[in-house]
C-alpha cells in the first residue's frame, strides 16, 4: 500500500471517531435535565456525569501519547475507540447515576487514548503541506462536533430519549473499527512511559476535580483539603518531571513566556465557552422552558460562528501583531460573558443574539490560529512535545473551570437548578468568566506583549 494511500484511510479512521468526542461532552449537557427525571440524583452526581468524561480525558491525554510511542499508535487508537463505542453504548442499560459516571469515565479514558494514537499516526503516515492539511481538518471535525453537538443531541433526546444521546456517537465511533485492519502498523518506538509522572498528574487532576464537584455538598474543608492534595501532588509531579530522562511533559517550555501566555490564552477561550454550552441548557430547559432540541438550537447562535471565523482568525494574525488579536479576541469574550446578565426566564434568542456572537466571535476568531502563534514561537525540534504541553494546558483548565463552574451552581442554588435562584447563581458565574477572560488577557500582555522576534530559545533546553 503507497503511502498516500495509507495516510488517506487512516485520516479517515481518525476524522470518524475525532467527530464524536466533544459530541460526547456538549451533548450530555442537553441531556442532564431527563437523566435527573428518569434516574434521579442530585446536582453533584449530575455534574460527575459531565465531569467524569472530561476529567479523565485531560487526564489520560496527557500520557496517552508515550504510552502510543512505547506501544504501537494503531493498537492505542483501536483499543480507545473500542473502550470509547463499548462506554456508549452500555449507557443504554444503565438504570442508576453511578453505573452511568462510571461509563462515561471509561468513555473519557478511551477517547483520551484514541485522540493520542490518531494524532500520532496522522503525524507519521502524512508529510509535508498534505499534514497540515491534515491537521486543519482534524481541527474543523473537533469544531463541527463541538458546535452542533447540543442541538444533536437535544433532537436525539426528544425524539428517541437521553441513552441514544451517548450510544449514538458511541456508534458513529465504532464504524471506525471496520478501518483498523487497514491501519498501518507502526511499531512502538520503546520509548519509555513515565509513569511516575502520568499517577502523580493523574492524581493531582482528579482530586482537584473531586474537591470542586464534591465540596458544595460535603462542606468548605473538603474543598481546602482536595486543593492542598492537588497542589503537592503537581509539586511532586514537577519534581519527578525535572529528573527524568523521558519525562511526561518537558519543562523547559514554560520558560518560553510567548508560548505560555498563548497556551493560557487558547485555555482561557475554551474556559470559557464550555461552561456556558454544558450548564446553558440546563437553564434554558428548566428557566426558559425549551425542549432538549429547542435548547440545542438556540446554542448555535453561540457555537455556529466558531466554525466560519478561523480564517478571518488568520488573516487577521497575518496583518497584525499576534498578542493584539489574542487580546482582542479576549476582550471580545469577556464582554459577551458579561452580556449574558440579561439572562433571564423571559429570555428570547434576541436578547441573547449579542452575547452569544460575541463570545462566539472571540473563540472563532483564534479557533485554530493560536496554535499556529504558539507553534510559530519555539523551536522547530520541540513541536512535538509543544503540541502535547499546549493541548493538556487547553484541556486542562478547560476541566477546572467546568467542575468550578458546577461548584460555584450548586453552592449558590443549594443544588436546585429552578427558578429566581438559578438566574442569580447563572449571573455570578457570567460574571466570573468574564473575570477569566480579563485575567488571561493581562496574563498575555505581560508574557507575550512584546515585540514579535524569532523563536525564543529556552535557557533549560
Amino acid at each position: 500500500m503507497s503511502t498516500p494511500d495509507r495516510g488517506g484511510i487512516v485520516l479517515a479512521a481518525v476524522l470518524l471517531s475525532t467527530l464524536t468526542f466533544p459530541l460526547a461532552i456538549t451533548g450530555a449537557s442537553v441531556a442532564l435535565p431527563s437523566i435527573q427525571a428518569e434516574l434521579g440524583g442530585g446536582l453533584t452526581a449530575l455534574q460527575w456525569v459531565v465531569n467524569s468524561y472530561n476529567a479523565c480525558f485531560a487526564a489520560f491525554l496527557v500520557c496517552a501519547g508515550s504510552v502510543a510511542d512505547a506501544i504501537g499508535r494503531r493498537r492505542v487508537y483501536a483499543a480507545g475507540v473500542l473502550l470509547f463505542c463499548a462506554a456508549g453504548l452500555l449507557c443504554l442499560f444503565v438504570r442508576d447515576v453511578a453505573a452511568l459516571n462510571l461509563l462515561r469515565a471509561a468513555g473519557g479514558i478511551g477517547a483520551a487514548a484514541a485522540v493520542a494514537g490518531g494524532s500520532s499516526m496522522v503525524a507519521a503516515t502524512i508529510e509535508g503541506p498534505a499534514r497540515a492539511r491534515a491537521f486543519g481538518l482534524l481541527g474543523t471535525v473537533l469544531g463541527a462536533g463541538t458546535a452542533f453537538g447540543p442541538a444533536v443531541a437535544g433532537l436525539l433526546v426528544d425524539s428517541l430519549g437521553w441513552r441514544v444521546a451517548f450510544a449514538c456517537p458511541a456508534a458513529v465511533a465504532g464504524l471506525a473499527l471496520l478501518l483498523v485492519p487497514l491501519l498501518p502498523a507502526l511499531r512502538g518506538t520503546g520509548r519509555p512511559v513515565d509513569w511516575p509522572g502520568a499517577v502523580l498528574f493523574t492524581s493531582a487532576l482528579v482530586t482537584l476535580i473531586a474537591a470542586l464537584v464534591e465540596g458544595p455538598e460535603r462542606g468548605l474543608p473538603v474543598v481546602l483539603a482536595g486543593t492542598v492534595v492537588s497542589a503537592l501532588l503537581m509539586v511532586a509531579f514537577a519534581l519527578v518531571e525535572r529528573r527524568r530522562r523521558d519525562p511526561l511533559v518537558d519543562l523547559a517550555l514554560l520558560a518560553n513566556r510567548r508560548f505560555v501566555a498563548y497556551a493560557l490564552a487558547a485555555a482561557a477561550f475554551m474556559a470559557v465557552l464550555v461552561p456556558l454550552l454544558v450548564y446553558l441548557p440546563s437553564y434554558l430547559i428548566a428557566v426558559v422552558g425549551l425542549g432538549a432540541a429547542q435548547a440545542g438550537l438556540w446554542l448555535l447562535m453561540l457555537t455556529g460562528p466558531t466554525l466560519f471565523l478561523p480564517t478571518l482568525g488568520a488573516e487577521l494574525a497575518a496583518r497584525l501583531p499576534h498578542a493584539v488579536v489574542v487580546v482582542g479576541a479576549l476582550v471580545l469574550c469577556a464582554a459577551g460573558s458579561a452580556g449574558l446578565l440579561v439572562l433571564g426566564p423571559d429570555a428570547t434568542p434576541w436578547t441573547l443574539l449579542l452575547p452569544f456572537l460575541l463570545v462566539a466571535t472571540g473563540v472563532g476568531l483564534t479557533n485554530g490560529t493560536i496554535d499556529g502563534m504558539a507553534m510559530g514561537v519555539v523551536r522547530v525540534e520541540q513541536t512535538g512535545v509543544a503540541v502535547g504541553v499546549f493541548n493538556a494546558t487547553r484541556i486542562t483548565v478547560e476541566t477546572v473551570a467546568l467542575a468550578g463552574v458546577g461548584a460555584v451552581l450548586a453552592a449558590l442554588t443549594g443544588g436546585r437548578l429552578e427558578g429566581e435562584g438559578f438566574t442569580a447563581a447563572f449571573h455570578v458565574v457570567a460574571l466570573a468568566l468574564a473575570g477569566v477572560a480579563v485575567l488571561a488577557v493581562a496574563g498575555v500582555l505581560a508574557l507575550g506583549g512584546r515585540r514579535e522576534a524569532e523563536p525564543e530559545k529556552s535557557p533549560l533546553s
